[in-house]
């Protein structure tokens, strides 16, 4: 009875001394990519089993499946803005405390897009590099795998060859942190000076683009046959994660990750904390945050799950695919741990750039281009080697028109006072096929010359050239009015832009929006009435202080113009 006692106490005090001492509750909502959840969930309910407690409150973590590109989209609409090639949230998705996308390059993109988006901690809790996933048959014939390294610029030739077989493919890189990887690993291979290769090349990926990961992945050839290889896809960019998963079902044609050197820019899984989550949420996160930065137990479980830890090193149970760099150098390809400049110079500006770039030549749509003719378009920019803001306008805007693709409709306007009778707009273009009238279209750009003493008719034009784009709307397209100006509406006769923006607003019908893009340049524009006006319009307004920078805030011009289609 003794030995009975003794062993009832102890089992007793043991009870009690594994019980949590906390009360009450901490709730910590977590959202994380699909591929990740496992891992995070195993080390929550590690730490919640433990007793982990916040000012006397037991922790209690949910950790719900999310795609990225959901979360950045809702986060976006509440900050009153959107995402390139992304659009509105759906506005059913709740926000949670924590979010551990896929990768840091989309906090760079809400951060662009919302300057107010500010996360906390931001640090990588797991990598997965992006590899060109290619079928084994198609990787031994055409590259070499697994013995010949391979460089982006030889993939590139490989793909853009006149003789090439290879039909590569992309998840939309807009909606996808794995493609947008490998398009800007491709757009460095081509060169920023070599505009026909960089729009050769996206071109061709737009052949073959899917919106969703799976969809892209089910293109693979389903059989080693030679006519299976030729019409499945052959090349794409996906995680290493991706290719592991892949492999595990054993498909009948595996998948080679080739690891193309320079690295890509690998997913680095940031532990974001949300701006809005309370200082006790705040403080639950660190607990959980510290339990995946050290624990043993952790790292296994991204192996099983075919990631890596935050250095690059794998846990057990980690499979590499054949011809795996080392940890170190995965490391390296990663985004800076803060969520800041990736690695290779990588940051918000080489992102917004891309991605414009991208929607342009993929999401076709109808333009009418507003070019501003007015005196002061004869003012000299110093950055641009003395060249005049007109001729760095038209520069940049034939560069533009160069990425569009046949699909496209644009018409050319310029604007001053009274350049067709009492009208201050001329049309130089009508709206039209782009097929049909290119060589109209750049010969134009050569007969946008600024007018001597001629004053800036703002308000008229933007009006006129709304009125004419709704005219002739296409219900298929973005249609849209890009207006370039270096100055404010000095016509005395014109409406004033109280009634701009309220006939603007009367001539609004959802079943044909249109959207009214402002360019000011230089530091002369009155920033605050292009985006009332923009506003009005549907639309938005950018400024390049520096007109030698047209080129970037006319492709942002072209991509923003893609939000929405009628």
């Amino acid at each position: 009875m003794a030995v009975v006692a003794v062993i009832s106490g102890s089992y007793l005090g043991y009870r009690q001394l594994s019980q949590p001492s906390c009360t009450g509750s901490v709730p910590l909502v977590i959202a994380a990519a699909p591929e990740i959840v496992a891992p995070i969930k195993a080390a929550a309910d590690t730490k919640m089993a433990a007793g982990a407690a916040v000012d006397g409150k037991c922790l209690e973590v949910t950790v719900n499946a999310a795609e990225p590109v959901e979360i950045a989209a809702a986060i976006a609409t509440k900050h009153a803005t959107q995402l390139t090639g992304v659009g509105q949230g759906s506005g059913t998705t709740v926000l949670p405390d924590v979010w551990v996308p896929d990768s840091s390059t989309w906090l760079q993109r809400l951060k662009q897009a919302a300057p107010g988006f500010s996360p906390l901690n931001a640090q990588s809790v797991a990598t997965s590099p992006v590899v060109v996933a290619m079928p084994e048959p198609i990787a031994k014939t055409t590259v070499g795998w697994p013995d010949k390294k391979l460089q982006w610029t030889d993939l590139l030739a490989a793909m853009t060859s006149s003789d090439s077989a290879l039909k590569p493919g992309i998840v939309d890189p807009a909606l996808d942190a794995s493609g947008l990887s490998g398009l800007l690993a491709l757009g460095q291979a081509a060169g920023s000076g070599n505009d026909a290769a960089r729009v050769g090349v996206l071109r061709t990926l737009a052949l073959n683009r899917s919106n969703l990961r799976a969809d892209l992945v089910a293109k693979f050839p389903k059989s080693g046959d030679p006519a299976a290889l030729a019409n499945g896809v052959g090349l794409a960019a996906l995680s290493e994660e991706d290719v592991i998963a892949y492999n595990a079902t054993k498909p009948p044609v595996s998948l080679a990750a080739l690891y193309v050197e320079p690295a890509a820019v690998a997913l680095d899984y940031p532990f974001a904390v949300m701006p809005e989550a309370d200082a006790a949420r705040g403080n639950a996160a660190d607990l959980l945050f510290g339990e995946l930065a050290q624990s043993g137990a952790y790292r296994d479980a991204l192996g099983r799950a075919g990631l890596r830890g935050s250095d690059g090193a794998p846990g057990g149970g980690f499979a590499a695919p054949t011809g795996a760099p080392s940890p170190a150098s995965i490391a390296a390809s990663a985004p800076a741990s803060s969520g800041g400049a990736a690695a290779n110079g990588l940051d918000a500006t080489a992102i917004g750039r891309a991605l414009a770039s991208w929607t342009a030549i993929t999401s076709p749509g109808r333009m009418l281009v507003v070019f501003d003719v007015s005196g002061s378009m004869l003012g000299t920019v110093p950055t641009a080697g003395g060249k005049t803001r007109n001729q760095v306008m038209v520069e940049a805007a034939g560069r533009g028109l160069a990425l569009l693709d046949n699909e496209w409709w644009v018409g050319v306007w310029v604007f001053s006072t009274e350049l067709n009778g009492q009208r201050d707009y001329r049309e130089l273009v009508p709206v039209g096929q782009l097929t049909k009238q290119k060589d109209a279209l750049q010969a134009s750009l050569g007969q946008v010359r600024p007018v001597e003493g001629g004053a800036t008719g703002l308000y008229d034009t933007v009006l006129a050239s709304y009125l004419e784009v709704q005219e002739g709307y296409q219900a298929d397209k973005v249609n849209s009015v890009v207006l370039f100006t270096d100055g404010q509406n000095e016509d005395a006769n014109s409406i004033s832009r109280e009634d701009l923006i309220k006939q603007l607003k009367e001539k609004a019908d959802p079943k044909r929006p249109i959207r009214v893009i402002l360019v000011g340049i230089g530091n002369e524009v009155n920033k605050e009435e292009l985006e009332s006006v923009a506003e009005a319009g549907g639309g938005g307004a950018y400024v390049a202080q520096d007109p030698a920078k047209i080129d970037e805030i006319f492709l942002q011009a072209i991509a923003s113009r893609a939000a929405t289609v009628g």
